[in-house]
């Protein structure tokens, strides 16, 4: 069994957790962050290995030098690194690094020989990184969901059916990052292979939290391409990964072109490189590779089972505490014997108070960091609001005219490894002053952001107090 306390040496490794931040009372407070599921931050171990590493940078590829030789073998062995960590199948995967999963998906759409007729299966759930790219490459279909939010597997058998020959892709999370429901991806490659359809798993939300095994490429559970980034598992460095099918990406021409991408250049032609190489225009960002995989050992030394095990205790003290909460609306599953089928990440909001003016609370009273809105997954959250399209129309033009006012959305909090029993009653605790109407602060909403700003004390404002760009 592992405690919550056993977990305690993480809170020791974040960098920063350690800083007090302004509140409006005016005394600093412990930082209380549960804001993972948009962006982790950094560990101590992974830190000092870049710090380390960046004694011995230099360009990579080429180079005669010391530095640079170093530098090129810690940039490939960071590629095999992360090709283990995702179980990639050594005959047939590559790994390409990206800025970011946005750009790893992306890529994937543009270089994916979709026919003319193709059709794209993606979910109601996508985020829009897992929507948008391939609406711009054909015929997108969503699949539907359960009355909980979840995926509805039953309309993903019956889609694959009714565009059976046609469908070339399956586009669906590993994991929600609005309610955190977790997907059976496996069940959905064997699903779509056997329609005739590849599967593309945008990982980001799954990544720190439960293993990912692509399978050799002759399962029928093989995940055809998957896509992450480090900033959503304590490497936040600038770099994420897209990792698939070498035959598949070396179809195309590169989808950025510049240094690196050529074997040869002449005035008449290009000679592209091979893969990695040809779809990592310019100079790399090698240290947030070296990043990236070092996050990639800490996880996987730390061990999955006790990862899971510390997040779902966790999960289910908050679910605990929101569900006292009067008139609390919790999006997805609220049902505690159900935590293991999702991640830790819950999307709610309490009766009577916009969730921008709940998260601003929070976070200038009680010095806790959530999130709001509506978690770059509009259709999703559309749909679990109960919102319906004249209703969304009207909104978008709103906001198009620049009036956030009518924004909808929900607070959404999110649990990392390093969080603790405290941080959970920190949380539950100021919800229920903000339920009651008994936080200090008077607040007025800002018509142009939907947000809101406290109307006296500390406002976040003249940040450079905080934080110079200064070098010397």
């Amino acid at each position: 069994m592992h405690t919550c306390s056993s977990f305690g040496h993480f809170r020791e490794l974040v960098v920063g957790l350690d800083r007090p931040v302004p509140t409006l009372c005016g005394q600093p407070k412990p930082y209380v962050s549960l804001d993972n599921a948009s962006s982790t931050p950094t560990l101590k171990p992974i830190m000092a290995k870049v710090d380390e590493f960046l004694g011995h940078y230099s360009n990579v590829h080429r180079g005669a030098g010391f530095k640079s030789q170093l530098a090129s073998w810690a940039f490939d062995e960071s590629r095999r690194i992360i090709a283990r960590f995702v179980g990639a199948d050594p005959t047939e995967d590559v790994v390409v690094f990206t800025r970011n999963t946005t750009e790893a998906l992306n890529k994937l759409a543009r270089l994916y020989p979709f026919e003319p007729d193709s059709v794209i299966l993606t979910t109601l759930m996508e985020h829009h990184s897992n929507d948008l790219p391939w609406r711009r490459r054909g015929r997108t279909v969503p699949v539907g969901l359960t009355p909980d939010g979840a995926l509805d597997m039953d309309d993903l058998r019956r889609k694959l059916d009714e565009y059976r020959g046609r469908v070339a892709m399956v586009a669906v999370s590993g994991a929600s990052n609005v309610t955190g429901w977790v997907n059976p991806i496996h069940e959905i490659a064997q699903l779509a292979h056997a329609a005739g359809a590849r599967i593309a798993v945008d990982a980001a939300q799954l990544v720190a939290h439960r293993p990912i095994d692509m399978k050799p490429a002759d399962d029928p559970g093989h995940l055809d391409f998957v896509a992450f980034a480090g900033h959503k598992m304590y490497a936040p460095y600038g770099v994420g990964a897209l990792v698939g099918s070498r035959r598949v990406l070396a179809q195309a021409e590169p989808d950025l072109v510049g240094g690196g991408v050529v074997h040869l250049v002449t005035t008449e032609a290009a000679i592209w490189n091979d893969l990695p190489a040809r779809e990592e225009a310019g100079t790399p960002a090698v240290a947030g590779a070296v990043a990236l995989a070092a996050a990639a050992r800490l996880l996987e030394k730390t061990g999955w089972d006790a990862i899971r095990e510390h997040e779902e205790n966790l999960a289910r003290r908050l679910l605990a505490r929101l569900l006292k909460l009067p008139g609390i609306a919790i999006y997805g599953c609220a049902d505690e014997t159900r935590v293991g089928d999702r991640l830790s990440v819950f999307a709610f909001n309490l009766a009577g108070l916009r969730h921008s003016l709940v998260a601003t609370i929070l976070a200038c009273e009680g010095g806790i960091a959530v999130r709001c809105g509506m978690f770059c997954a509009h259709p999703y959250m559309l749909s679990l609001l109960g919102i319906e399209p004249a209703a969304a129309r009207r909104l978008g033009a709103e906001m198009a005219a620049g009036d956030y006012r009518n924004l909808p959305g929900a607070v959404r909090a999110s649990i990392g490894i390093y969080n603790n029993e405290a941080d959970i009653d920190a949380l539950g605790d100021w919800l229920e002053t903000i339920s009651a109407g008994r936080h200090s602060g008077r607040y007025r909403l800002v018509p142009a952001t939907g947000g809101y700003v406290p109307e006296q004390g500390e406002r976040f404002e003249n940040l450079g107090r905080y934080f110079s760009l200064d070098p010397l």
